[in-house]
């Protein structure tokens, strides 16, 4: 009762959902650069009743700080779209509460952004880096001022070929016709239960080495 969570560059809302329904008694924020996103996100969470419980806001996490705010900060798949990582790292250690939790998922080095060696270019345009090195990434929250700094990989096998079918393969295909569009959702109905098996598996196994990395760090 009464734990702060920061939902940081929250995109559609679907990690502040999960979250809302973890707990009710949790107050969730969501922020998010794009005005298009805050707005269909607080109009969805509006409709079903939760605006008391999560609400959404536009910020630039650059310069975001609400100074000893929040128990709990979420940051999935977004610090590969942001230059000035340590800044962002900074800002959100300020946000945090003394014995806060920062958790983030991000891409790795080790073909993250399904770049797997020197030369390849990602296909998702936006990213700024193909991924952390798990040493980086530690050393860099160090550097922020965190405690504890905790990291394993994750897509292993089983997420690396789940995410090929359930987000590579349909985005490339979209890109080539819109057509697409009509065939998508026979498509998940086949894929969707064989890629979530898989996902299930990835999250249960450990890793020696993966496209992604978990990552968690404490403010003491």
């Amino acid at each position: 009762k009464g734990t702060n969570v920061l939902d940081a560059g929250c995109g559609f809302g679907q990690y502040s959902y999960f979250l809302s329904r973890v707990s009710k008694e949790w107050k969730i924020v969501g922020v998010e650069i794009k005005d298009e996103q805050v707005a269909d996100c607080n109009q969805f969470f509006k409709q079903i009743k939760k605006e008391q419980q999560v609400s959404f806001q536009k910020a630039d996490l650059t310069n975001f700080s609400h100074p000893d705010s929040y128990d709990l900060i979420l940051s999935v798949d977004v610090m590969e779209h942001i230059e000035e990582d340590v800044q962002v790292f900074k800002n959100f250690y300020q946000s945090l509460k003394c014995e806060g939790i920062l958790l983030i998922s991000t891409p790795s080095d080790q073909g993250g952004s399904d770049v797997h060696q020197e030369g390849d270019v990602s296909f998702i345009e936006e990213h700024v880096r193909d991924g952390y090195n798990m040493d980086e990434i530690k050393n860099k929250l160090s550097e922020a001022g965190f405690k504890n700094v905790e990291a394993r990989y994750s897509y292993g096998n089983p997420g690396k070929i789940s995410w090929l079918f359930s987000m590579k393969y349909p985005i490339i295909i979209l890109n080539i016709s819109k057509l697409f569009f009509i065939i998508l959702p026979f498509y998940y109905m086949l894929i969707l239960p064989f890629c979530l098996l898989l996902n299930a598996l990835d999250v249960k196994l450990s890793h020696r080495t993966g496209t992604g990395l978990i990552v968690k760090a404490y403010k003491l």
